[in-house]
């Protein structure tokens, strides 16, 4: 069931989602969010041995997926969840600044090793930080784009018959 009701021999249009610009920052918003689900992915499975728990990793788990159904709803033109991935990357960044000087911490002898090096885990995280700041960027960017405006236009986007149209797309002034 539509939620619009468009009147007869019209369509709804969406003119900001056939912007370049636009389509542009939805693949830059989806591509940001995936690599953030993907580093996420990394650090958790390769800390995860050295992780304060199983809940951390599963809250990291849940965090990676919800990004990457924040990536399938921006390229579905889903505007509305942009402010919640900015937010979402505003304490990840937080979290991620908090725990790369304790993974590089862990890089000495006598402690045990996860999966893959402390150190490596800890530039992972410092590289989270910059990730997670282009994400609030980019997102903030997206939600003032207006991907919801739509408009009513004669299907085909020519006027219909009987219908007077300048080729703005107005009304055509009334002779004098």
């Amino acid at each position: 069931m539509e939620a619009v009701q468009v009147r007869e021999g019209y369509e709804l249009w969406r003119p900001n989602r056939e912007k370049a610009e636009t389509k542009t920052t939805k693949a830059v918003i989806a591509f940001v969010l995936l690599v953030s689900a993907a580093l996420l992915l990394i650090i958790t499975v390769g800390g995860w041995a050295r992780l304060l728990g199983t809940s951390v990793a599963m809250m990291t788990l849940l965090w990676a997926a919800l990004y990457v159904i924040f990536a399938f709803l921006v390229m579905r033109w889903n505007r509305g969840i942009l402010p919640v991935a900015a937010a979402l990357a505003v304490i990840l960044a937080i979290f991620a600044a908090i725990a790369a000087p304790d993974w590089f911490a862990r890089s000495k002898d006598g402690l045990d090793s996860p999966a893959l090096p402390e150190d490596l885990l800890g530039l992972l995280c410092v590289i989270v930080v910059p990730v997670q700041l282009v994400l609030i960027a980019v997102a903030m960017i997206g939600f003032n784009q207006n991907w919801h405006v739509e408009e009513e236009r004669p299907i085909g986007g020519h006027p219909l018959h009987g219908e007077d149209r300048d080729e703005r797309g107005g009304a055509a002034p009334a002779p004098a």
